[in-house]
């Protein structure tokens, strides 16, 4: 019986050892991927002040996780407020966020904006939600951040989100655009980062998961299954599953742009475009010649059969 007893407790403990082990790995790779685009992009500089846009969901939890990690370990000083809008949607637990903030002692807002019966009002039944309430809380976010001496806003949009809005843009705007890693605000007052740029959702969800975030769903949108956004997220995972790699290669796109083998003549000077040498790797291959074994040919039943090996 003991024997037994011991044998269970060996394997729980190899078990407890291997997942404490994997967690480690995927925190390590999720700062590491995080630190990578806050360097590629200067997201966060000397002095800067950081608004973490929280919103109880696993995106924002993590982002706020690492760069509080990452405020403790950075050569630079920057300091972090934690801003949460409560659109005033039924049943929202207004409990949770200040809660878990003020276990971390970590500064904090919430702001409290009803946004939530404007949306109703405005958009029809059926009719998806997102593209109001997301233009109502940023401008929001963006006046609240002024007011709070922000320099820095941190939205919790990784990878995936990324590579999904740019087949939407295709898909139904046809544009080739997707969300920077840092942009502007239109007036020129906020600057936006996504530190999380480099991470895949898969990744964070495993994060959260471990974690033990409080996590707060959406009622409002996260629950209509008629989001476009969805259907793309099933395509790309319908994808990933069948190609694996796909997903990576893809957005390794986003980054490996060439502007004169696109069709815009708005980033790509073609008028003036006449014979010259564009140098390695930047004019037309079609016409290069390609190096292939020369071709053997077979008689065979007097039929003249073509082969290249």
């Amino acid at each position: 019986m003991n024997h037994v007893v011991n044998n269970i407790s060996a394997a729980t403990h190899n078990t407890a050892s291997s997942l404490a082990l994997n967690f480690k790995k995927l925190t390590t790779k999720l700062r590491r991927k995080t630190g990578q685009a806050i360097a590629d992009f200067n997201m966060i500089e000397e002095g800067d002040k950081v608004m973490v846009c929280l919103s109880g969901g696993k995106d924002s939890y993590t982002m706020l996780d690492i760069l509080l990690h990452m405020q403790k370990s950075a050569p630079i000083n920057f300091s972090i407020i934690a801003v949460n809008l409560d659109q005033k949607q039924p049943g929202f637990p207004e409990h949770i966020l200040p809660n878990y903030l003020n276990d971390l002692a970590v500064d904090y807002a919430i702001i409290e904006e009803d946004t939530y019966s404007i949306v109703v009002d405005k958009v029809p039944e059926g009719k998806t939600t997102c593209s109001l309430c997301s233009r109502l809380r940023r401008g929001i976010l963006y006046t609240n951040a002024v007011k709070l001496g922000v320099t820095k806003i941190a939205l919790g949009h990784h990878r995936d989100d990324m590579l999904e809005t740019l087949f939407l843009n295709m898909f139904h705007n046809g544009r080739l655009k997707s969300m920077p890693p840092k942009l502007t605000s239109d007036d020129g007052r906020n600057v936006v980062i996504r530190p999380l740029a480099y991470c895949s959702e898969q990744d964070i969800a495993d994060y959260a998961l471990h974690k033990g975030f409080p996590i707060i769903p959406c009622n409002l949108c996260g629950s209509q299954e008629n989001l476009q956004r969805k259907q793309v997220k099933a395509m790309l995972a319908q994808w990933n599953t069948q190609f694996p790699g796909r997903i990576e290669t893809m957005f390794k796109a986003l980054q490996n742009v060439v502007p004169s083998h696109l069709a815009d003549p708005t980033a790509f000077n073609f008028a003036d475009l006449h014979q010259q040498q564009l140098g390695e790797g930047e004019g037309d291959l079609a016409f290069d010649p390609v190096e292939i074994k020369p071709v053997q040919s077979y008689d065979t039943q007097a039929v003249s059969v073509l082969r290249i090996d």
